[in-house]
């Protein structure tokens, strides 16, 4: 049936997105999108629809007579960092880090950059980042009347932005397994984690985020209904309106041991990070002495393991150590302590994994929905008319990161966003003349796009956790979030109109950074610090109080 009428190749794409953005269903989106597409390939055959819907599963379980570790060392990883999560914050580990904290930092500039700091050294997932970064720096910002408000903006520009441009994270590992199967159609020659950082260096939107959290942090730049909510913290020492609502536990309310230990978060970390750096070295190096080209005898260089390294197996080894480390700080603080039974131990560890099973869910029909849409042809179809109309390539570069947005912020969540349209990218851009060159590039701004789009959306998971953490009520956190989150789309658009002008990614990064500059430089100018609007003695009075 596609064969003669092609543009229903487009059908399963459309239903998919066209459902997310009406229900803000997700899962159902992608299972609608899952099984159009495998009824079209089997020509409405509902025996062959069924198999093909089941072959599309299985494999990423089962191939080839063998588990796909591949796939599944991505969920277990996902999952036990959830676990992770809940053991640390039960151990009191979080808790005993604030404390240590708060006689070390003396300022509010400093306080504010606890909160970043944290935000971007706590990369492994976004969801723990909300987690761990609120309860550590709100004690910390709190004393130092930093406006709730503030610090949730910190915690979601530094989870995220910073998640998506690390291979060695749960976004990574994930993105990876979903862009892995389209770069090996191109005709790039490079590994999985080589295009991954290929792609994070064209995420515009990431960078610039990141970028101007430190902007808004070093020149107070406090801007929009931010300013009454830091102006409020700074004169009156409210942190917050009480007559909101504001988030209590999130998920579960898990018991916390005290005292604990700073040790009991930083050390699984620690060793969570190491695992997985050691092992994409150790698979990277192994696998470059045993590859066919190899010489027997010489030397193995860094492009060498970088390209023969196995970042799945690698995320493995570092949740290994990092979920050993968790349960040994958590059995050591609370043997002792009656209201930690075995049960409040396995409450716990259901309780982080699942914080996960909603990205596991994501995950495996955004991997069926890849499958069976390059199975349907989708991307020859829309490459076919993007040759015929004439359309430079590279324009679908800014197309896209504004499509990805509007998608996010529509449904609420930047994996079902990319988890559609990276293989729709992958497919056009693979089957147009010259779209190899720029399939890293579209990468890139898709998952930009999917960032920026969560980020502005009061229905996402990481804008409800992030305002949890800070204990700040969501819709205060989306209205004073959103002209900083708007400000970086701005800049990040402008990024992706010049590399599409130029073809060149380095330039448009360098018009993300005078983007950046021009915005520090035009808040300066016409804005005044907060914290020069009282005496200096009052301030430090306020401080101290």
């Amino acid at each position: 049936m596609t064969e003669d009428l092609p543009i229903l190749t487009l059908l399963p794409p459309i239903i998919a997105i066209g459902l997310v953005i009406a229900t803000k269903k997700v899962l159902l989106s992608l299972g609608a999108g899952v099984l159009a597409s495998a009824l079209l390939v089997a020509n409405f055959n509902p025996l062959e629809t069924l198999r093909l819907v089941w072959t599309n599963f299985s494999v990423i379980f089962w191939e080839e007579g063998a588990v796909n570790t591949y796939y599944v060392y991505i969920l277990l990883f996902t999952l036990a960092l959830g676990v992770i999560a809940s053991l640390i914050l039960m151990s009191g580990g979080s808790q005993a880090f604030s404390d240590w904290a708060i006689q070390r930092i003396r300022t509010r500039r400093g306080a504010q950059a606890l909160g970043a700091g944290l935000g971007i050294a706590i990369f492994i997932d976004d969801y723990f980042n909300a987690l761990a970064v609120g309860q550590v720096a709100r004690p910390v910002t709190d004393r130092h009347h930093v406006a709730r408000a503030k610090l949730a903006y910190l915690i979601d520009s530094t989870s995220a932005p910073v998640a998506v441009l690390v291979p060695f994270s749960s976004w990574g590992a994930s993105i990876i397994g979903i862009m892995a199967p389209l770069v090996a159609a191109s005709t790039l020659s490079v590994s999985d984690v080589g295009a991954f950082l290929g792609a994070a260096g064209m995420n515009y939107y990431a960078i610039a985020a990141v970028l101007l959290v430190w902007v808004v942090v070093v020149l107070g730049l406090d801007f929009g209904p931010m300013r009454g909510q830091e102006r409020r913290a700074i004169m009156e020492g409210e942190t917050y309106d009480d007559s909101e609502e504001i988030p209590g536990e999130i998920a579960e309310d898990l018991p916390v041991h005290s005292p604990g230990a700073k040790r009991a978060l930083v050390i699984p970390f620690l060793l969570l990070v190491a695992g997985v750096l050691g092992g994409i070295v150790w698979t990277g190096y192994r696998g470059a002495v045993t590859a066919e080209d190899h010489v027997a005898g010489s030397g193995v260089g860094v492009l060498d393991v970088m390209a023969s390294t196995d970042v799945t197996q690698a995320l493995i080894y570092g949740a290994v150590l990092g979920l050993a480390s968790a349960f040994y700080y958590y059995v050591r603080y609370t043997s002792s302590n009656p209201r930690f039974s075995t049960s409040t131990l396995g409450r716990g560890v259901w309780s982080g994994l699942q914080s996960m099973l909603p990205a596991v869910y994501i995950l495996l029909l955004a991997w069926m929905l890849g499958g069976l849409i390059g199975q349907l042809g989708t991307g020859e179809y829309l490459g076919g008319l993007v040759e015929s109309a004439n359309m430079a390539p590279q324009w679908l570069v800014p197309v896209m990161f504004v499509l990805a947005g509007a998608m996010a912020f529509s449904t609420g969540t930047s994996w079902g966003s990319f988890g559609i349209l990276l293989p729709i990218a992958g497919d056009i851009m693979v089957n147009v003349s010259g779209g190899d060159e720029l399939l890293l590039a579209a990468f890139g701004a898709v998952l930009a796009g999917a960032v920026w789009g969560d980020h502005c959306s009061p229905i996402s998971d990481t804008t409800i956790l992030s305002s949890t953490g800070a204990s700040c009520n969501v819709i205060t956190h989306v209205m004073t979030q959103l002209p900083y989150a708007i400000s970086g789309a701005v800049i990040a658009l402008i990024g992706y109109v010049v590399f599409a002008a130029t073809g060149s990614g380095w330039l448009g990064f360098v018009a993300v950074l005078v983007g950046l500059v021009g915005v520090a430089v035009l808040g300066k100018t016409v804005l005044q610090r907060l914290e020069d609007e009282i005496p200096e003695e009052e301030q430090a009075k306020r401080s101290l109080s």
